[in-house]
């Protein structure tokens, strides 16, 4: 036998065996429907970035498990049923090696049936509501902190200051429903009288008639449960109507840079609230933002650095039971205890995070100051006249 017809024979017994070289079994593929346009694109392009920017990461360091990785993502265009869909074609079709989560909790609760159907191991960097990760389901792991407390420093400095009087207002859909219920809440706990209280559908934009009335409450603080484009819609209305309490904060949205370029001087003084800031003191967060602006030639939201860290979280479990297999990749999930440059990382036995923070920044000047809590605050809140 000739020394080549030798070697086909080794090659083709270690392809049946499964030992074939790492570096020879093609990459790891990992998928995800992100919403690259639609009513969520703002936020859901910035996770897009910070998954790119893992990948270009962790190959840089050798990829995983020896094997490259690749990101494969389409956009479900901020639609639940479209997650679904893409969700099923990645793990059936594409058979895709692993699976990441989509942009927000109204697609993330709708992807995880399909996960958990397959089995697939889902971190969720952009899933905040509690509840998706109460229902029994084993596969499904969050990362930032619970929608119910967004707005906590909102309502703890509102109290110490002495106002008493809180309007809400919320987007009808999961995420904000979730954290306009804990943000009432919060403010009974603290003593501050609801004065008002309502929700818009998705997509809206004219906020006229809800603001009319809400302006007749007379509210001290304003709490909006808001995605970016509602946002910045209501704040501009807000400004044309008058309607001007003595601190007003918006869930998602007033993290993101373009809130104060598109508004300028209208966003002064309002509140927003985030999950990670570069000034924060975590292990590596000015080295991601610039290297996050180097590539993308634009600031990170947090929803960049919640991307990253998810990436990262989920590839650390792969890295410490030397697998891509779901149970093991679970279980180390489930037991793990990190501090990434996104904050810290523990989740209970559902899955759910209890460990990271977050904090209620205001626009000052133009920037993005962190005023609550004060072990993490670089500002102190201003307040308006």
């Amino acid at each position: 036998m000739t020394l080549r017809a030798l070697g086909s024979l080794v090659l083709i017994a270690a392809v049946a065996g499964g030992i074939l070289p790492a570096a020879a079994q093609g990459p790891i593929r990992i998928g995800a429907s992100l919403s690259l346009t639609g009513t969520y694109a703002e936020p859901g392009r910035f996770q897009s970035e910070g998954y790119k920017l893992c990948e270009k990461d962790l190959n840089a360091r050798g990829g995983l498990l020896g094997r490259k990785v690749e990101m494969v993502v389409y956009d479900d265009q901020s639609m639940p049923a479209t997650g679904v869909r893409l969700y099923e074609k990645l793990i059936t079709e594409d058979k895709v090696d692993a699976v990441m989560g989509p942009y927000s909790s109204a697609i993330s609760e709708a992807v995880a049936n399909v996960t958990e159907k397959y089995k697939k191991v889902m971190v969720a960097p952009l899933a905040a509501t509690t509840s998706i990760f109460k229902k029994g389901r084993r596969y499904a792991f969050m990362i930032v902190s619970p929608a119910e407390v967004y707005l906590e420093g909102l309502v703890e400095i509102a109290a110490k200051r002495g106002y008493k009087t809180i309007a809400i207002i919320n987007e009808d859909t999961l995420f904000p429903k979730s954290s306009a219920q804990g943000t009432e809440e919060l403010a009974r706990k603290a003593g501050l009288q609801v004065v008002f209280k309502e929700a818009y559908p998705k997509g809206n934009q004219d906020f006229s008639g809800l603001l009319t009335k809400l302006k007749a409450s007379n509210p001290d603080v304003l709490a909006a449960a808001t995605y970016f484009d509602d946002a910045v819609a209501i704040a501009r209305q807000m400004k044309e109507l008058d309607v001007n309490p003595r601190m007003f904060a918006v869930t998602v949205g007033g993290d993101i840079p373009r809130f104060q370029e598109l508004l300028k001087q209208t966003a002064e003084y309002i509140y927003g609230s985030s999950q990670w800031e570069p000034t924060l003191p975590y292990p590596g967060a000015k080295e991601f933002h610039d290297a996050y602006q180097k590539e993308f030639k634009h600031e990170p939201s947090y929803h960049a650095a919640a991307g990253y860290a998810g990436c990262v979280i989920y590839a650390e479990g792969v890295k410490k039971v030397g697998s891509l297999d779901a149970d093991k990749v679970r279980e180390a999930l489930l037991a793990l205890k990190t501090r990434t440059m996104f904050g810290d990382y523990q989740v209970d036995k559902d899955g759910a995070q209890v460990a990271h923070k977050t904090v209620l920044l205001q626009w000052q000047e133009g920037k993005r100051v962190v005023v609550w809590p004060d072990d993490l605050a670089n500002g102190k809140p201003r307040f308006p006249r």
